[in-house]
């Protein structure tokens, strides 16, 4: 190959897995200039698997080591697509799977008001809503809470703020625990 060539990338395998995540980093960094790139915009090709996991505790793993830049994660994060229950990597030219353990993003606090802001592990901030709900999965021994963040991708609800939104958390004509955000309502149970 030649020093000009780009490596093929086939079954998730290049010959220089390194010029593979630097090729997907440029790609995001020229896409991602406005926050996340318009994925839901682009239809490329599967090209395969890139061996990049991301961790239930929001870490993200490039060959089994820790991806230790925040502006990486961030641009990787910019062009995340999820499509039924995988997830990949999208540019306008190729879309890569990767592992994801349980959610990409983690909900690590929140301010809670009238409207409830969540940060996420990455440093976005999204606002409790219709258009950014607050689901809780597991069961009631073992609550699971998720705040959707776009497009299908969910951040897991850390514990911490869980209790936080548990204690601010009022009944309902019910007598279920709820959360109120905005003009929305969302029952605290499975």
């Amino acid at each position: 190959m030649r020093n000009d060539e780009a490596p093929q990338v086939m079954g998730g395998k290049t010959d220089n897995p390194v010029s593979a995540v630097a090729g997907l980093a440029e790609a995001a960094g020229a896409a991602s200039k406005t926050g996340p790139a318009p994925v839901h915009l682009w239809d490329p090709p599967y090209c395969g698997e890139i061996d990049i996991e991301i961790r239930a505790d929001g870490t993200w793993y490039h060959e089994g080591s820790p991806i230790g830049r925040p502006a990486l994660v961030r641009l990787f994060a910019s062009i995340l697509k999820r499509e039924g229950e995988r997830h990949y990597l999208v540019t306008p030219v190729e879309k890569l799977g990767i592992k994801v353990q349980d959610a990409p993003f983690v909900a690590v606090d929140a301010e809670l008001g009238a409207t409830i802001l969540f940060t996420t592990n990455l440093g976005d901030q999204i606002a409790a809503g219709l258009d950014h709900p607050v689901t809780v999965r597991g069961t009631s021994d073992t609550p699971r809470p998720y705040l959707h963040v776009r497009a299908g991708l969910m951040a897991l609800i850390d514990r911490k703020t869980f209790y936080r939104l548990a204690e601010f958390a009022e009944p309902d004509e019910l007598g279920r625990m709820v959360l109120r955000s905005g003009n929305a309502v969302f029952p605290l149970e499975p």
